[in-house]
């Protein structure tokens, strides 16, 4: 018996955020019955294919179903009240209003079923100026003062490879909010509506340069952050043959061993004095071995200095392997399989998964 076995979520959401948050309620137990337009959602299109659909599509959306439901028909809601009243859980993804004008909105539903807990997942919430603003994910990153935090005026703008806003602004505070939101239901009978602005979690992320800001009265512009690229003790140093060393010696135990590893000159090992100077010879040592030397040597010094991997080799990592990140595997009806999205689950909740599902076809479920 799994924690949320007795659970019914009805997924409403498209994309990401709704997906990933549902994924993981379905991971723990819940039964997730995805409602979709008749011709599947976007991401079932989104590249590559993966047997009879789209590989991201599979990746999300493993173990779940799929109710084909044109959400504008007359007559949509009493074809699906009857899963209406006897659901747990509703996740939308829609601007502000939308679900409310196909007569989907909360207090629609609560009429159906008060003890339904209701959650919108969007951009900027479902009050405010920006309420019904288009946006992505870079939108509400650089909205939200995080983008700002790593990015200098006149200097070269990488472009984050993390979906911070969608994932840890929208998907992970859903299912917190969610399962709290079960806690007080569990307390009241009462379910509620919860409004998850991905916006509003990139000030959590924020949070060192807030109360630096705050304290002083004056908030660092970006690059000047102890963990946003001023202090020669964390960051990225190329190596020799174009790759990265990722150093976070931030300690002084661990910037000692770093220093007596890579052999920095003792007069540049106080970095109080000038960082600049200190970040400029330690970028020329660990420019002048290949990647490897430095794997082979400062790795494993254990201080916090690793030769940054990718995402091939980190799904051949030794210790990811045996933490069974890679052991939920999705299946098409071909026969042909891959890795599900990798969820950090607890491997007591985890494990209990099915390691082998499928995703689902579109309306493989029917009223």
């Amino acid at each position: 018996m799994q924690p949320l076995s007795d659970l019914l979520v009805l997924d409403f959401s498209t994309l990401l955020p709704g997906p990933l948050a549902s994924l993981f309620l379905a991971e723990a137990g819940a039964r997730v019955i995805r409602i979709e337009r008749p011709e599947g959602e976007d991401m079932r299109r989104f590249p590559p294919r993966f047997g009879e659909t789209s590989a991201p599509f599979a990746a999300l959306n493993r173990g779940k179903e799929s109710l084909a439901v044109d959400l504008k028909a007359l007559g949509a809601l009493e074809r699906l009240a009857p899963l209406i009243r006897t659901a747990d859980i509703v996740i939308e993804q829609f601007r502000p209003g939308v679900m409310a004008r196909l007569g989907f909105g909360y207090e629609a539903l609560r009429a159906l079923n008060p003890r339904l807990v209701y959650c919108s997942i969007s951009g900027y919430g479902q009050e405010g100026p920006r309420a019904s603003e288009a946006g992505h994910d870079i939108n509400y990153q650089a909205i939200g003062g995080l983008l700002g935090q790593s990015l200098a005026r006149g200097r070269e703008a990488p472009l984050p490879p993390t979906l911070v806003a969608d994932i840890a602004g929208g998907a992970m505070p859903a299912v917190i909010n969610i399962l709290l939101a079960l806690r007080e239901r569990d307390r009241t009978g009462r379910g509620c509506h919860l409004d998850i602005a991905m916006t509003d979690a990139m000030l959590a992320f924020a949070w060192y340069a807030l109360a630096q800001g705050q304290a002083s009265g004056r908030y660092p512009a970006g690059g000047e952050g102890l963990l946003t690229g001023a202090s020669p003790r964390y960051g990225l140093y190329a190596t020799a043959d174009g790759w990265f060393l990722a150093v976070g010696a931030i300690e002084q135990k661990f910037w000692a061993s770093f220093c007596e590893g890579i052999g920095l000159d003792e007069g540049l090992r106080d970095d109080r004095r000038d960082p600049a100077a200190t970040q400029a010879a330690i970028a020329e040592i660990i420019a002048s071995r290949p990647a490897d030397h430095w794997r082979a040597t400062i790795e494993p010094l254990d201080c916090c200095c690793t030769v940054v991997r990718t995402l091939d080799e980190a799904l051949a990592d030794p210790h990811l392997t045996a933490r069974g990140l890679f052991d939920r595997q999705v299946e098409e009806p071909g026969g042909r399989r891959m890795v599900s999205t990798p969820l950090p689950l607890a491997p007591i909740i985890r494990d209990a998964a099915p390691a082998l599902r499928r995703s689902p076809p579109v309306g493989d479920y029917e009223i």
